[in-house]
């Protein structure tokens, strides 16, 4: 059973955005002066009393995309508002009535929608008494807000649960398991998620840059309910051109911490740049599960094979050489059902409950072995027994002699040892040091 589903929609720069992050309480879409920034359906699911709601901000309609984007966006909104339980119609009271506030108030009333009519920008006393002259639109008394200031955030949220009322109640599901899709720009991350999802979910254009929020997609498979995040395309920030692409880069990287499970796709076309290696080490430092995704295969020109390839990817990001590879071509879907398997078997991997007999008897083999690059001058680092303390990622606690003896090339070594004896052979592993008796350190 499907949540309700509550729709914002308006003219440019009304505060449609603001007024999402309001509702939702966290900072989801991108909210900027410029007109124009919100171009994909961005969503939040919204728990107001145990009543939960799908809230969905979208572009601003008749926007003039200055990258010729504006027939996708209204798509974008027309799906929307066909999908919607209610819709928020959002005007601005500093403004008055607008034309485009009258064309979208008729494209309203003729898809026959329940509509709240909200007055934002109402910062004052003295605007909040001049909402009276959008009753022209049709849709009664406007409710006053300010998202700037959360005024009126109460009165907005009764109406809405009001509207809604008559539905079904439902608490969502949680996602079996959470996949964030990051990449340099272009590289075909919203083409990936709408065929994943079957249907024109994102915009996917060969415009670089395109996306530009972190867009939740939820959907269904095999029974499961899962969540796949599209993020906006990274580059070196010193060639960023506004703070628009700064705040979707950040919340790229914020996307890769909430995930289960990162799809780092590249594209086959062009040659890993600073801004791939980037996102690698963005990856490492989580401890993320990951897929490097190999998009645009079919256009390949200067690899012989999948191998050869490979082979690049270990040379030019050797920190995810244990990570597995897959090729596709997301425009044509191919691979894409494989992807989605791989990252279930990984998913499970970085889940697993590692039994510590398993781990202290992987530990004397460690011990065992003289460790590469070890000084004796310094003494020898030696473990003396470990447990499992998390899972996503595996973490394991060392309890060992001294912590300072252990470098980082024992670190590698030690790793690599306990993915090998362990069987977790594709998931980082977090390990952790304690003194016996003394202090913890991660590594």
């Amino acid at each position: 059973m499907a949540l309700p589903v509550v729709t914002i929609v308006g003219r440019p720069n009304v505060g449609k955005s603001s007024l999402l992050n309001v509702i939702s309480g966290k900072m989801i879409s991108i909210v900027e002066p410029t007109a124009g920034v919100t171009r994909d359906r961005v969503s939040a699911i919204v728990d107001v009393d145990d009543r939960f709601f799908e809230l969905i901000d979208t572009g601003g309609y008749g926007i003039v995309d200055v990258e010729d984007l504006t027939g996708h966006v209204e798509h974008q909104i027309h799906l929307a508002i066909e999908a919607s339980d209610v819709v928020l119609f959002v005007v601005d009271i500093r403004d008055g009535i607008m034309p485009l506030d009258v064309e979208m108030a008729r494209k309203l009333r003729k898809a026959d929608l329940n509509v709240i009519l909200v007055a934002n920008k109402a910062d004052t006393a003295t605007l909040m008494g001049g909402g009276g002259e959008f009753v022209r639109l049709g849709f009664g008394d406007p409710v006053c807000v300010s998202a700037a200031n959360i005024v009126n955030k109460a009165v907005l949220l009764e109406k809405v649960i009001e509207a809604i009322e008559h539905l079904p109640h439902e608490t969502p599901e949680k996602a079996a398991m959470k996949i964030a899709i990051v990449g340099k720009r272009n590289a075909g991350k919203s083409t990936f998620v709408n065929s994943i999802v079957g249907e024109d979910r994102v915009i996917a254009s060969e415009v670089a840059g395109t996306t530009r929020d972190a867009v939740d997609v939820h959907f269904e498979r095999d029974g499961q309910k899962f969540l796949v995040i599209d993020t906006a395309g990274v580059r070196k920030k010193s060639k960023m051109s506004s703070d628009i692409e700064y705040y979707g880069y950040t919340r790229a990287l914020r996307s890769i911490n909430r995930a289960d499970v990162v799809l780092f796709m590249l594209d086959a076309t062009s040659k890993i740049a600073q801004a791939d290696k980037k996102l690698a080490h963005s990856i490492c430092d989580e401890y993320k599960a990951c897929i490097i995704v190999v998009n645009k295969w079919d256009l390949a020109v200067d690899f012989a094979d999948t191998d050869d390839y490979a082979d690049y990817i270990t040379e030019m990001l050797p920190a995810l050489r244990f990570t597995p590879i897959a090729f596709t071509t997301a425009t044509d879907g191919k691979n894409i059902q494989s992807v989605l398997d791989l990252a279930t078997e990984i998913y499970k991997q970085a889940s697993a409950d590692i039994p510590t007999a398993l781990i202290n008897k992987s530990i004397e083999k460690i011990n065992l072995r003289r460790i590469p690059g070890t000084k004796k001058k310094r003494g020898m680092p030696r473990i003396l027994y470990g447990t499992q303390v998390a899972k996503l990622p595996i973490s394991i606690l060392l309890f060992v002699n001294h912590p300072h003896l252990f470098d980082d090339n024992y670190m590698r070594y030690a790793t690599n040892q306990f993915r090998d004896m362990i069987g977790i052979e594709e998931v980082p592993i977090r390990l952790m040091l304690r003194a016996r008796g003394g202090d913890r350190s991660k590594r």
